[in-house]
């Protein structure tokens, strides 16, 4: 009668029972140059041991018939990550290797799934981009496939906000959006309102928190800004512009957007009211994506460095095993067209 198999031990599960956190036994248990105490290290190698946990060698070596780099993005549809994408593509051209690319629509449900057919296919690197990736994401189940990926071999780069213990790119979101509205402020709008996108999506809800102390600290008082959420998209700008309008209250003498696109959808509903930008109110978006200087007028944004970033990530997915780096790039105001002086 055959043997009932055994069931699958997770880093997880040694990490529990060293009673260590998984980033410390996976640098024990994948040979890391990262320094662990002996007593911690030789909790973890016991656990290991008793539970039978082992990485294959053969697995670990990742041997691949390809240089694949395996990029795993929320929305393949964005302007930025277009911009992104097409960058991490030059770089890895240059360097002999190949770019592919999933969406998983910003679900961590679909992240887990697609990073589990990733390992199966054994790319070189995985690059996840997301406005935010947590380690407790669904119990610690996304953080363990990826460490798990990473002592068969593989490296791992986010772009993005993350407390995962992975090389990463992330953007100062919040300080570049207090610039731009303490800018705001001092043109002398007093009446302000933020179109903040999705509630609870990691980058514009950092964009709208630098929005509103940057204008605080312009001398705008808070009860004349005003939030408005709705979709991450032209049509959600749009939308959010309309109900400004229809609502025929003290009209705003500034609107931030969370990003460009939603401003650009914002100019249009602003122009079909027949509403004047920068004259009856002036605009700003987010990202400084190619659309921003051919839209009339052209856009007042913050010009972060996607293209950068994209070539960062690709240069780190390809380098020899090292350190893990964090960057931190931070944003350009950049002055256009679509904002002005407001007269009191």
């Amino acid at each position: 009668m055959p043997h009932p198999a055994r069931p699958t031990v997770t880093l997880r599960d040694v990490a529990a029972a060293a009673g260590v956190s998984v980033p410390t036994a996976s640098r024990v248990l994948g040979g890391s140059s990262r320094t662990v105490a002996a007593e911690y290290r030789q909790r973890v190698l016991a656990a290991a041991a008793a539970l039978r946990y082992s990485a294959d060698a053969s697995a670990r070596a990742m041997r691949r018939a390809n240089d694949s780099i395996a990029v795993v993005g929320d929305d393949l549809t964005t302007p930025s990550m277009g911009m992104a994408a097409a960058a991490m593509e030059r770089r890895a051209r240059d360097a002999g290797a190949f770019v592919t690319v999933s969406s998983t629509h910003g679900t961590a449900t679909r992240q887990l799934e697609t990073v589990r057919l990733q390992r199966a296919l054994r790319p070189r690197a995985l690059i996840l981009t997301s406005s935010r990736l947590d380690a407790n994401a669904l119990d610690g189940r996304l953080l363990d496939e990826l460490l798990g990926y990473e002592l068969e071999g593989g490296l791992v780069v986010i772009v993005g906000d993350t407390d995962m213990p992975f090389d990463s790119i992330s953007f100062d979101n919040y300080g570049s959006a207090k610039e731009l509205a303490h800018h705001i402020a001092e043109l002398g709008h007093r009446h302000v309102t933020i179109l903040a996108g999705a509630r609870g999506r990691g980058n514009v809800s950092a964009r709208t928190a630098g929005f509103m102390a940057g204008l605080r600290d312009g001398g705008v008082e808070e009860r004349h800004i005003r939030i408005s959420h709705g979709a991450v998209s032209r049509q959600g700008g749009f939308d959010a512009a309309q109900r400004l309008v229809a609502e025929g209250r003290e009209p705003s003498h500034a609107v931030l957007a969370a990003n460009d696109t939603i401003a650009i959808g914002a100019m249009s509903a602003f122009r079909a009211a027949g509403v004047a930008v920068p004259a009856d109110v002036s605009l700003t978006g987010f990202d400084d994506i190619e659309l921003a200087t051919d839209v009339t007028p052209r856009l007042t944004t913050v010009s972060l460095p996607l293209a950068q970033a994209g070539a960062e990530a690709v240069r780190l997915a390809l380098r020899a095993r090292a350190e893990k780096e964090h960057l931190m790039m931070r944003g350009q105001v950049v002055v256009r067209d679509s904002t002005t002086i407001r007269v009191a």
